[in-house]
């Protein structure tokens, strides 16, 4: 193996041009988190939304996991994986848990109100979700549940802004009636 190293921003590129080829695109994740946000924050826009999807994607650990995630769906579509886990995986068999264990570690990134908003869209299949889910479009088995985890951690890195936000507004005031007093 040659010395080429890759770095964040290759490996995102590559993770980004990974999830457009298999039919995700950002807004679409975007468009998820908008979707468990948008009753929590006023005045919430989808591109704060893609924001915050972008800069999820561009941890480390998330692109590892993507880049792990859509190649095991795609060696599943080729029947390139070693039975039982070509089965396992080309049916996303219920007992089979470890994509949703490579979630919640996109998931935990952001804290424990991501855990509820990933079993949240797990269980709806909400957007892009649905469609993933669908078996006819491919093996997704991987994919399905990192593109939720991508959007519960954006929706928990909007809402830790957003109270942070807050906070600092609290604070403000009470130092103006400091001041005033």
């Amino acid at each position: 193996m040659d010395n080429l190293a890759i770095d964040g921003s290759e490996a995102y590129r590559t993770a980004v041009h990974l999830l457009e080829q298999r039919g995700v695109r950002l807004e679409d994740i975007a468009d998820l988190v908008m979707f468990l946000q948008k009753d929590y924050i006023a005045g919430l826009s989808l591109q704060t939304c893609l924001e915050a999807v972008r800069a999820v994607l561009g941890k480390r650990e998330v692109q590892n996991a993507l880049l792990t995630g859509i190649q095991l769906d795609m060696l599943a579509e080729q029947k390139q994986l070693l039975s039982p886990l070509q089965e396992m995986v080309e049916e996303d068999e219920s007992l089979y848990g470890l994509d949703e264990v490579m979630s919640l570690a996109i998931v935990n990134i952001y804290g424990s109100i991501g855990f509820t908003n990933y079993g949240y869209l797990d269980k709806i299949k909400y957007g892009i979700l649905k469609k993933l889910n669908d078996k006819k479009n491919g093996v997704h088995t991987f994919l399905d549940d990192l593109v939720g985890a991508i959007a519960a951690a954006a929706s928990s890195r909007i809402a830790h802004r957003q109270q942070r936000q807050q906070e600092e507004r609290m604070k403000m005031k009470q130092a103006f009636n400091q001041t005033v007093k």
